[in-house]
């Protein structure tokens, strides 16, 4: 694939946020309407494009932790909302490429992950469980050997400790079980035909009216 050839070229380790999510909709996995911008002209063209509300984020392969750097800004509503955050953010980018994402914002209580990672004794590893800011500290996360089939997709969201999570409750939809057991089969597939994936992180995959969204990823390369 153009994209991890392009970045083992360059001798780089890890895709941007950007160029995960290309893979993964390459693939036919839901991700979000995103456009790179590197000027207030295309930030305007990308908003009209789109539509508000967006999130815009710095985006670089270089940029880890946005969150915790201050470099995403939620809800965006308007033309001057986003001119003020793309401002702010390519402020703090620190002599990294003066890029954003410009993204759909998309809304939902629940969110999951899904993750590969490649064992040195097992190979391709699929990951699934509780997303979020709080995946390490909850730790409710369960693993399968690529390939998955369907049956070991349903199985893994059984497994979680949360798995209720996955049900029709306080007025929320039950998750659509059938994309997210395609998407985790999927993952195992990605990483078993690209053995320079090193790893696979989706996080968070948020619930939106009961349809799976991969709404920040990355790809790490070995």
């Amino acid at each position: 694939m153009k994209i991890i050839e392009d970045a083992l070229r360059e001798g780089r380790s890890r895709l941007s946020e950007y160029e995960s999510k290309l893979i993964l909709a390459s693939y036919g996995l839901p991700v979000t309407a995103e456009i790179l911008a590197s000027t207030p002209g295309e930030l305007r063209q990308a908003a009209a494009q789109i539509g508000y509300p967006l999130v815009i984020k710095a985006c670089s392969a270089d940029m880890a932790h946005k969150t915790e750097k201050g470099l995403i800004r939620l809800d965006i509503r308007n033309d001057a909302e986003a001119l003020t955050a793309f401002d702010e953010i390519v402020a703090q980018m620190n002599g990294a490429a003066k890029t954003v994402l410009v993204q759909q914002m998309i809304r939902g209580q629940r969110e999951l992950v899904i993750g590969l990672t490649r064992d040195p004794q097992f190979g391709p590893c699929v990951m699934f469980g509780l997303g979020g800011i709080f995946t390490e500290v909850l730790n409710d996360t369960v693993f399968r050997v690529a390939p998955l089939e369907k049956h070991d997709a349903l199985d893994m969201m059984q497994e979680i400790k949360t798995h209720k999570i996955l049900e029709a409750l306080r007025g929320l939809e039950a998750v659509n079980r059938e994309i997210l057991a395609d998407m985790l089969i999927t993952v195992g597939r990605i990483g078993l035909e690209h053995e320079s994936i090193k790893e696979i992180d989706i996080n968070p995959l948020i619930i939106s009216k009961g349809q799976p969204v991969a709404v920040d990823a990355l790809v790490v390369l070995a």
